[in-house]
C-alpha cells in the first residue's frame, strides 16, 4: 500500500510532493494538471524568490522541482479527478487500514494517509442571464478570453486581488474596463489597486452588485444595483469577467471530514490535520484564514512533515 495520496497539483500539493519524496514516502499525486488556480495568471508578483512570473511558468517550475526529486517514490496520476474518498474500514473517526480515492475515470488508489490539496474553483455569477451568456460575453478567464474583447468595453466583477489582476490584464487591449465591487473598500493589495486606477481607461463602481446580464446573441450590458440607494442602473459592455471569489473543490470528501459553512475542510493550523485520523488538508480547500500561493505551499510542507512523523509512529 502507498504511504500517501496527495489530491491536487497546485503549490500545496507539489510542495507536499517534494517533501514526501525527500522523506521517501511512497506517494501517489492525483491531479487534473499541475499549477493550481494561478496557471491562468499572466503576472504573479508575490511568489517569494521570484519578483515576477506567469502562472504557466510557475506551473512549469513546480513540475520541474517535483520531477527533480520524485524518482520512483512519488508517482503522478495526471488528468484524473477524485470523485470519492473512503475509509477502508468503513468508519471515519479513526484510521482502519487506510483510505481509497476513486477517480472519475474509474481508477482506485489506496494509501495509509491522505492529503487533500484540491484547491478551489471560481464562483459562478448567480444572476439572470449569467448562464445563458457564458462564453458569449460572460467569462471566468481573462488569460483565455481577454483578446476577444480588444477595443471593447468590458466589466470586471470583484474587488479582490483576482479582480484587479484581471482588470490590469484587460487594460492592455480593452477600450475601457469598469470594475464592479459591492463594498466601499477594496480587498486587493494597494499596489494592484493603485496601478489599475492610474490607467485612463479604468473606472470603478463601488457599493454595487450585479442583478442581470443583458444581451441578445451576445452580451450587451450589465444591470447592477447600488446597495445603498437600491437604485438599479445599466452599464453597456460587451464582456463581463467574473472574479467573485472561489468555492473549494471538496465535494469528494463530504461526509468524511468536517467542513465549515462553505465546505472548506476544517484543519488544525499547527499540523493541517483534519477531523479524521489519517487525513490532512492544505491550501485553498481549507478553512485557512488567508489564501495565497505561498501560504498554500507552506501548508503543504507542514502537512508533509506531520504525515511523515505520523506514518513512522504507526
Amino acid at each position: 500500500m502507498n504511504d500517501l495520496i496527495i489530491i491536487g497539483g497546485g503549490p500545496a500539493g507539489i510542495a507536499a510532493g517534494v517533501y514526501a519524496a525527500r522523506k521517501h514516502l511512497k506517494t501517489i499525486l492525483i491531479s487534473g494538471e499541475i499549477g493550481g488556480q494561478s496557471i491562468v495568471s499572466d503576472d504573479i508578483e508575490n511568489w517569494i524568490g521570484t519578483p515576477k512570473v506567469s502562472g504557466a511558468d510557475l506551473a512549469k517550475s513546480l513540475r520541474a522541482h517535483l520531477d527533480a526529486v520524485k524518482c520512483d517514490i512519488v508517482k503522478l496520476a495526471l488528468g484524473e479527478r477524485v470523485v470519492s474518498l473512503e475509509s477502508l474500514g468503513g468508519e471515519t473517526h479513526k484510521l482502519l487500514g487506510g483510505f481509497t480515492a476513486k477517480t472519475k475515470s474509474g481508477k482506485d488508489f489506496s494509501a495509509k494517509a491522505i492529503l487533500i490539496a484540491s484547491g478551489a474553483r471560481r464562483r459562478k455569477l448567480d444572476v439572470p442571464g449569467a448562464d445563458k451568456f457564458e462564453n458569449k460575453g460572460v467569462t471566468y478567464c481573462a488569460s483565455c478570453d481577454g483578446l476577444l474583447f480588444a477595443d471593447k468595453d468590458v466589466a470586471v466583477i470583484g474587488g479582490g486581488n483576482a479582480g484587479f489582476e484581471t482588470a490590469l490584464q484587460l487594460l492592455a487591449y480593452a477600450k475601457s474596463v469598469t470594475l464592479i465591487h459591492r463594498h466601499q473598500e477594496f480587498k486587493a493589495d494597494p499596489v494592484s489597486v493603485e496601478k489599475a486606477l492610474a490607467h485612463s481607461a479604468m473606472s470603478v463602481i463601488r457599493n454595487a452588485e450585479p442583478v442581470e446580464v443583458m444581451g441578445k446573441q451576445f452580451v450587451t450590458g450589465l444591470k447592477y444595483k447600488d446597495v445603498i440607494s437600491e437604485e438599479v442602473k445599466e452599464l453597456a459592455v460587451s464582456g463581463i469577467f467574473v472574479e467573485a471569489g472561489v468555492m473549494p473543490n471538496t465535494d469528494f470528501a463530504e461526509g468524511l471530514v468536517e467542513f465549515d459553512s462553505v465546505k472548506r475542510v476544517k484543519t488544525d493550523p499547527r499540523t493541517q490535520r483534519t477531523s479524521v485520523e489519517g487525513i490532512w488538508a492544505a491550501g485553498d480547500c481549507t478553512d485557512e484564514l488567508y489564501h495565497q500561493n505561498n501560504i498554500a505551499a507552506g501548508d503543504g510542507v507542514k502537512a508533509a512533515e506531520d504525515i511523515y512523523l505520523w506514518i513512522k509512529k504507526h
